[in-house]
């Protein structure tokens, strides 16, 4: 399995899995000439998509998948209700696939299992990918403004996790965002800050995690080395000892290969790229 983060935060998230001939587009954030751009950046040609899950309706998770999926005829997951949400960025000529959280669906050599998150959306989720062949499971859980008990059980036993880690409190709050936004942000239905990410990945860690990708990283409310500085000093206490990164906006994030990390076992350092 192979995972490569095309770009993340408020501007724009999508993320690459590859596994068996299978690749898969959860999240189309950025704009359809973007998202070819990025994809043949990291010599994925946009055409051997097998499909594009979309996990909720905010336009920095969909922005693109109406023109990515009519012009090279890929697949389109989504729920009925953000379907219904995403109306104006469908022509009706695109393939739809149907499907509920809770539901795992197949699609080629991947096994996708959605789930329920608490965010501000209408109907949102995260999803759980593993590689039906080799057992290899990614997580990958942004926009929500608190982990339930679900979440923590979907995300169990993950080989990599992609989290979100929006904000840091202190410089939302002596942010530039008007209060009713710093509310929404810090709300029960918002975003993950980095303490509560912190938090989370404690929870989550296993001795067979190996990697965490921090993600969804707010432009003016954190910094990258302080994401690093708070997830990765919470983990290693939890005898963490695998590949830390943050996902960048502007680019993708060098792939990384989920075998081989897994492979390396116990003699992977802690990595603060």
């Amino acid at each position: 399995m192979k995972v490569t983060i095309l770009g993340s935060g408020s501007a724009g998230n999508a993320t690459l899995i590859e596994a068996g001939g299978t690749r898969l587009l959860v999240d189309a954030g950025f704009s359809g000439r973007d998202l070819e751009r990025r994809l043949l950046a990291v010599d994925v040609d946009p055409a051997s998509l097998d499909g594009i899950v979309i996990t909720h309706e905010h336009g920095d998770h969909t922005r693109g998948m109406g023109v990515l999926a009519r012009r090279h005829g890929i697949p389109l997951y989504l729920t009925p209700v953000t379907r219904r949400a995403c109306q104006s960025l469908l022509t009706g000529d695109e393939r739809i696939v149907p499907y509920r959280s809770g539901e795992p669906f197949r699609v080629g050599a991947l096994e996708v299992r959605p789930f329920l998150t608490v965010h501000d959306a209408v109907d949102p989720v995260a999803v759980a990918v593993r590689d039906v062949a080799t057992g290899l499971k990614l997580g990958i859980a942004t926009d929500m403004g608190r982990p339930t008990a679900s979440v923590r059980h979907a995300l169990s036993d993950c080989h990599l996790l992609v989290l979100e880690a929006n904000h840091d409190e202190v410089m939302l709050r002596d942010g530039p965002y008007p209060w009713s936004v710093k509310q929404r942000i810090a709300s029960s239905r918002g975003h993950l800050s980095n303490r509560a990410a912190a938090e989370l990945a404690r929870e989550l860690h296993h001795r067979a995690l190996r990697g965490v990708v921090l993600a969804h990283l707010s432009e003016h409310c954190n910094d990258a080395a302080l994401a690093e500085e708070v997830v990765g000093g919470a983990l290693e206490r939890a005898g963490f000892s695998g590949l830390l990164r943050v996902a960048p906006q502007d680019r993708p994030l060098e792939p990384i290969d989920v075998g081989r990390l897994v492979g390396r076992g116990g003699a992977t350092q802690l990595e603060l790229l």
